[in-house]
C-alpha cells in the first residue's frame, strides 16, 4: 500500500550507497596482484608455508649477490693514506735540535750548581726528564753528549723518512728502540729514545677521495654473478624464512612479476562492481525503503568498508590470521538489524572480496560465507545476551567443518597446523560474539539502530517511564498493556517486528501522563473535564499527549523506533468527537470551524508496526467505549476502525499490504472475543462510558 513517493530519494540513495562500498572497497582492494598466488604474498622475513618450485629453468644475473660481493670487495680495500711528507721530518728535527741545544747550553753552565740544572732540565715543556735522566744527561762526557745528540737526530729522520700514519704513531714509537745504533751503551740508548719520542709524529693523512676511489674500483672489479634454476628445482623451502635473493630468484622465474597496472585495476574493479551490484539490487528488491533512510544506509556502508578494511589488515600473505577474521560478527551485526535476509546477502558479497585479498584462496572465500550464514541463520531473535553466543558458537563449528574439509584433502596438511585452525575457527566464534554485543552498543548509538536486546530491556515494568505512566495514569498503562497484547499477536502473524510492537505499545500513550484526567481510562466516577471546556479546547487537550509524549521520550532517550510509535501512531487522524462538538458549537455551520486543529500531527504510519499500533489503538479504544455484546458487534467495530484508517490514506506510506489487513483483522476480532468473553456471556451488564478519543 505504499505509493512512489520517495521514489526520487531511493535512486539517490541508491546510488550513493553503491557509491560509498564500491569506493570503499576499491581502495581497500587496490593491491598489485601477481600471476601465483602462493608467491606474491611473501615478503622478507616471512616464512614460505608451501615448497616453491621453479615452472621453468632459468639463467639470470643475480643483483642481489652481485651487489653483496662487490660490497664485500670494496669493504676489503684499506684506507688510503697522502706519501710521506717531507716538511713534517724537517720541522720536527729543527726542533729537536732546538732542544738538544738548550740541554748541551744548561750542561756547560759553569755557573749552575748540579741541582740548578737539574731544574732547568724539569722545566723543559716538549718533554718529562727524570731526576735520573737528568743526573744521565749532566754526567755525560762531551764525547758521549755528542754521541746521544748526533744518534737522536738520526733516528727521528729514520722514523720519519717512513711513513708514519695517524692512526699509527704508537706504532712508530713503540719501534724507537730498535732504531738506536747498538754501538751506544744502554743508557746512553735509552737518552735516545726518551729524547726523540716527542717529535715522533704523522707524517701521512687519510685521503677520502682516493680511498673511495680505490673501493668503487675494487667493487667494479667483481664480475656479475649468475644464478641458475632448472624446471622442478625448488627454489624456497616450505618452512624457511623469505630473504631479498629469494624474492630476487621468485621474480626472475615470473612468480612474482606483477600484471600491468591496467590489468589490475580493471579485475578489482569488476570484483567490487559485481559485489555491490548483487547487495545493491538485492536490496532495491526486497527492502526498498532501506534506501530512504540514509541512517541506514550509512550503517551498512560503514560496516561493510570497515570489515572490509579489517579483512585487508588480517587476511593478505597470512596462514592462521584469515581465521581468525571475525567475519561472523558482520553477519550478526546486520542480522540483528536488518534482519537475516540482508545479513547473508551481505556476508556472501563480503565472502566474494575477501576472497579477492586472498588471492583467490577457496578455503578462506568459503570459510567466511559459511561461518557467517550459519551465525545470521542462528542468531534468531537475539533478545538474549546468550544467544549471540551460541550463534558464535555455531559458526565456530561452521568454520571448523570448512577447515577440516580443506584441510584433510590437502597432502601436504600437518596435524598441528590444522589443530593450530580448529583453535582458530574456535576463537573466531568467540570473538565475532563478543564483537557483536560491543560493537552495535557503539553503532547502534551512533546509528540510532535498536536491537531486540534493547527492546526487552525497555519493556521491563520497572522502567522509570513505565513506572511514572503507572503512577500517574494508571487507567492509561492498563490500556497501553491491551494493545501491546492486541497488536502482538497480530504482527507475529504478518511476520512483523512484535517486540518492536510490544515496546512501541507500551509507550505510545506516555504523553497521557502528564495530564491523566482529561483521558476517560483514567477517570473516576465519571467526573469528565472534557464536559466544561470548549471543543477546540479539548481537543487541544488531547492531540497534545502525541508532543507531551516524544518529549518525555527523548528526555528518557528512548530509541527513533519507540519515538515513532508515539508520533504515528495517531497518524494524520482527526479527534472526530470534538470536531463534531466544535461543528455543533459553531450552530452547525462548519466554515466556522477548523479541521486543522482537531487534527493530530502526524506523520502517517511510516512502517507495518506503527500501522498495526494505530488499528489496536482505535480497535481497543472503541471496544472499550461501545462495550460490544457479541460476536458480530466486535466485527463491526473492527471493520469500522479499520475502513476509516483505510478511507483517511493513512496506510499510504507504510508497507501494509490488503493480505496483511486481512490477517490483522481476524487477529483483531479473535483476541477482543476473548478480551470481552466474560461479558458477552452476560448480557444484561451494562457499562456506560465516554469516549474522549
Amino acid at each position: 500500500m505504499r505509493t512512489s513517493a520517495g521514489s526520487a530519494w531511493q535512486a539517490a540513495w541508491s546510488l550513493i550507497f553503491v557509491t560509498i562500498i564500491a569506493v570503499s572497497a576499491t581502495l581497500i582492494l587496490a593491491v598489485p596482484l601477481g600471476s601465483a598466488p602462493d608467491a606474491l604474498s611473501l615478503g622478507e622475513g616471512d616464512v614460505a608455508t608451501v615448497d616453491i618450485t621453479a615452472p621453468r629453468s632459468v639463467t639470470y644475473v643475480s643483483q642481489v649477490q652481485t651487489s653483496v660481493a662487490r660490497a664485500a670487495a670494496a669493504d676489503a680495500v684499506s684506507d688510503v693514506y697522502a706519501p710521506p711528507d717531507s716538511r713534517v721530518a724537517r720541522q720536527q728535527i729543527a726542533r729537536a735540535g732546538t732542544l738538544l741545544d738548550y740541554i748541551g747550553t744548561v750542561r756547560a753552565d759553569s755557573f749552575a750548581t748540579p741541582q740548578q740544572k737539574t731544574a732547568d732540565l724539569a722545566g723543559i715543556t716538549d718533554l718529562t726528564i727524570s731526576d735520573t735522566a737528568a743526573a744521565t744527561l749532566l754526567t755525560l762526557t762531551d764525547n758521549e753528549w755528542s754521541a746521544v745528540r748526533t744518534e737522536t737526530i738520526a733516528v727521528i729522520e729514520r722514523v720519519l723518512s717512513g711513513q708514519v700514519r695517524s692512526d699509527r704513531v704508537d706504532d712508530a714509537v713503540n719501534r724507537l728502540p730498535a732504531l738506536v745504533s747498538v754501538s751506544l751503551p744502554e743508557a746512553q740508548a735509552g737518552l735516545v729514545t726518551m729524547l726523540a719520542t716527542p717529535y715522533i709524529g704523522p707524517n701521512s693523512f687519510y685521503n677520502e677521495a682516493a680511498t673511495t676511489a680505490a673501493r668503487a674500483a675494487a667493487g667494479e672489479a667483481v664480475a656479475p654473478i649468475s644464478q641458475s634454476f632448472v624446471q622442478g628445482q625448488t627454489v624456497v623451502s616450505r618452512g624457511k624464512v623469505i630473504t631479498v635473493a629469494d624474492l630476487e630468484a621468485l621474480a626472475a622465474l615470473g612468480l612474482l612479476q606483477p600484471k600491468s597496472r591496467w590489468q589490475g585495476v580493471v579485475s578489482i574493479a569488476l570484483s567490487v562492481i559485481m559485489s555491490t551490484a548483487v547487495l545493491g539490487l538485492y536490496m532495491r528488491r526486497f527492502h526498498p525503503r532501506f534506501f530512504i533512510s540514509p541512517r541506514l544506509v550509512a550503517y551498512l556502508g560503514t560496516l561493510f568498508a570497515g570489515f572490509l578494511l579489517v579483512a585487508r589488515l588480517m587476511v593478505p600473505g597470512h596462514t592462521v590470521l584469515p581465521f581468525l577474521f571475525p567475519s561472523a560478527a558482520l553477519a550478526m551485526l546486520i542480522t540483528v538489524s536488518l534482519g537475516p535476509n540482508v545479513a547473508i546477502t551481505t556476508i556472501v558479497t563480503f565472502a566474494a572480496l575477501a576472497g579477492v585479498l586472498a588471492d583467490g584462496r577457496l578455503d578462506v572465500t568459503t570459510y567466511v560465507a559459511v561461518g557467517g550464514i550459519v551465525a545470521a541463520l542462528s542468531l534468531n531473535k537475539a533478545d538474549r545476551v546468550y544467544t549471540f553466543f551460541w550463534a558464535g558458537l555455531a559458526a565456530a563449528l561452521a568454520n571448523a567443518g570448512v577447515v577440516l574439509v580443506f584441510r584433510l584433502a590437502d597432502p601436504t596438511g600437518d596435524t598441528l597446523g590444522t589443530a593450530t585452525l580448529l583453535a582458530a575457527s574456535l576463537i573466531n566464534g568467540i570473538m565475532s560474539a563478543a564483537i557483536t554485543l560491543g560493537g552495535f552498543f557503539v553503532l547502534g548509538s551512533v546509528f540510532d539502530i535498536t536491537t531486540t536486546l534493547q527492546l526487552v530491556d525497555l519493556a521491563r515494568p520497572n522502567h522509570p517511564l513505565l513506572q511514572f505512566m503507572l503512577r500517574q495514569a494508571p487507567g492509561t498503562y492498563q490500556h497501553s498493556l491491551q494493545i501491546a497484547n492486541l497488536a502482538e499477536q497480530a504482527a507475529e502473524r504478518i511476520g512483523a517486528n512484535t517486540m518492536l510492537i510490544r515496546v512501541g505499545a507500551l509507550f505510545h500513550d506516555v504523553g497521557k501522563a502528564l495530564h491523566p484526567e482529561y483521558f476517560v481510562e483514567n477517570q473516576i466516577g465519571g467526573a469528565n473535564p472534557h464536559d466544561h471546556i470548549p471543543a477546540e479546547t479539548s481537543a487541544r487537550y488531547i492531540i497534545q499527549h502525541v508532543p507531551d509524549g516524544l518529549k518525555m521520550a527523548a528526555q528518557h532517550r528512548l530509541p527513533a523506533v519507540v519515538r515513532a510509535a508515539i508520533a504515528e501512531h495517531h497518524g494524520t487522524n482527526m479527534t472526530w468527537f470534538q470536531y463534531q462538538r466544535a461543528i455543533k458549537e459553531a450552530g452547525g455551520d462548519e466554515s466556522k470551524v477548523d479541521p486543522a486543529k482537531f487534527r493530530y500531527p502526524g506523520p502517517k504510519p511510516q512502517s507495518r508496526e506503527t500501522a498495526l499500533l494505530m488499528l489496536a489503538d482505535g480497535c481497543e479504544a472503541k471496544s472499550r467505549s461501545d462495550q460490544p455484546r457479541n460476536a458480530q458487534e466486535i466485527e463491526k467495530i473492527v471493520k469500522s476502525i479499520f475502513d476509516s484508517r483505510m478511507a483517511g490514506g493513512q496506510f499510504d506510506e507504510c508497507e501494509l499490504t490488503m493480505l496483511d489487513l486481512q490477517m490483522v483483522r481476524e487477529s483483531f476480532t479473535e483476541t477482543l472475543k476473548g478480551f470481552f468473553h466474560s461479558r458477552l456471556k452476560y448480557p444484561e451488564e451494562t457499562v456506560e462510558t465516554h469516549s474522549a478519543e
